[in-house]
């Protein structure tokens, strides 16, 4: 499907004529503006006829189903993955301002500017929100669309667990009546360690809280993000990785995507000004036109599709544009004399842990061997051209950008083992 564009930039009806967009480009008729979704845009003036077309949008917190469809076709369909942990960039950006203030001299007192605006979201929220917003701006870039309609939960979390809510009921969440989270967390886990292979045989377990999503840079502490585990089992060597947690993603209680809904499902509503339906609706349409579960398949029911030829669905996936990580540290690397094998100083490590010597684990140290390369602090000095993800030409093959390496000198490319030369790639 290749998406067209009138002369002053409104959406046309897309093509299947492969052909005849072929000659337009090489007559200079029409140019192309994008290409992922392809889209082209004439240089000459025509007709805005459009057929009217529903946009279905199946709303979630990771995963996003969209799909456009008039009476005969559905001209657009995929899936956004929204980006993760905004709630760990967030403490990272209150960081380093939190630094960059406390360098001046004299910081005038400002106790009246943090009043929070009517209708305040929280920054996790109002992104996810932002996000929903922007994809249908974008489908409405690309094609004319007509009507939107968005799924959206038909239930209160909390009025499940508590029929009887009310009232200030709604300000107590899942933690209300705990001390601190740490404590709820023990509570939630019955005070167990939760790793179904623990070999620790201690009358008394010592227990510690766990962030389960560490090793993909999720170190929030939401409850869903922390679980229980003992101390023989919550060790610096275990997160390594290839060792027992990193990777992990057990099961917790968690009620995220449904309080995600519960809170912006009106107001998406109400920005977007568009009509909605729920979810029995949508699975009961799913069931009748014989179709797998899937958001890209639950936005075609949304947005009234029953047997329209189909189109191959896109994967978008969500990248956080900028990342403010100015200095990286990479561990130095030893030689383990037990298996010769290379590891860092991380994984040979002291066994320190506390201050009381029987929770402390083996010393580790005596096993490194010579000194294959030094701690290293690398620190970012400029903002280069290419940024990871980008498409770039390499041999006349298409690559997606990795990494920049030795001050700009090198890239790093997805899908090869060595860096190349940057000014051997160009960009696309």
């Amino acid at each position: 499907m290749v998406y067209v564009l009138s002369q002053e930039g409104k959406p046309l009806i897309p093509t299947e004529r492969h052909g005849k967009v072929r000659r337009m480009l090489k007559e200079g008729k029409a140019k192309v503006v994008k290409a992922k979704p392809f889209t082209i845009q004439l240089m000459y003036e025509t007709t805005e006829y459009t057929q009217p077309a529903t946009l279905g949008l199946d709303s979630g917190y990771s995963n996003v189903g969209f799909s456009a469809v008039n009476a005969a076709k559905e001209w657009i369909a995929g899936e956004l993955s929204l980006l993760q942990c905004q709630v760990e960039r967030n403490k990272e950006r209150s960081r380093y301002r939190r630094q960059r203030r406390s360098r001046l001299r004299y910081r005038k007192a400002r106790f009246n500017n943090r009043k929070k605006p009517e209708g305040w979201l929280a920054p996790s929220l109002q992104n996810k929100l932002d996000t929903h917003i922007r994809l249908v701006d974008k489908i409405s870039a690309l094609v004319p669309i007509s009507k939107v309609v968005v799924e959206v939960a038909a239930f209160d979390i909390q009025e499940i667990k508590n029929p009887n809510i009310e009232g200030k009921g709604y300000q107590q969440g899942e933690q209300y009546g705990f001390w601190n989270l740490r404590e709820y967390i023990f509570h939630r886990d019955n005070h167990q360690c939760q790793n179904p292979d623990c070999k620790n045989k201690a009358k008394e377990k010592v227990l510690q809280v766990h962030h389960i999503g560490f090793w993909k840079g999720d170190r929030t502490d939401r409850p869903g993000n922390l679980i229980t585990l003992c101390t023989k089992c919550h060790t610096p060597a275990n997160h390594q990785s290839g060792k027992f947690l990193y990777g992990w993603e057990p099961k917790v209680k968690s009620y995220k995507p449904e309080t995600f809904m519960s809170v912006v499902r009106w107001k998406l509503v109400n920005a977007i000004g568009c009509e909605h339906t729920y979810g029995h609706i949508t699975k009961t349409l799913r069931i009748e036109s014989g179709l797998e579960k899937s958001h890209v398949n639950d936005a075609f029911c949304i947005a009234g599709g029953t047997s329209q030829q189909r189109v191959d669905p896109l994967q978008i996936k969500q990248i956080r544009r900028n990342n403010r990580s100015l200095e990286l540290f990479y561990d130095a690397r030893y030689i383990d004399i037990r298996t010769g094998e290379k590891v860092s100083g991380g994984e040979l490590f002291s066994g320190r842990r506390a201050r009381n010597i029987n929770l402390n684990g083996p010393n580790l140290r005596i096993y490194r061997g010579k000194k294959m390369s030094k701690g290293q602090r690398r620190i970012r000095k400029t903002r280069y051209a290419y940024q990871p993800c980008d498409t770039v030409l390499f041999n006349n093959q298409k690559y997606a950008v990795k990494g920049i390496q030795n001050k700009g000198v090198y890239i790093k490319l997805k899908d090869l083992a060595k860096p190349v030369k940057t000014e051997l790639v160009s960009p696309l």
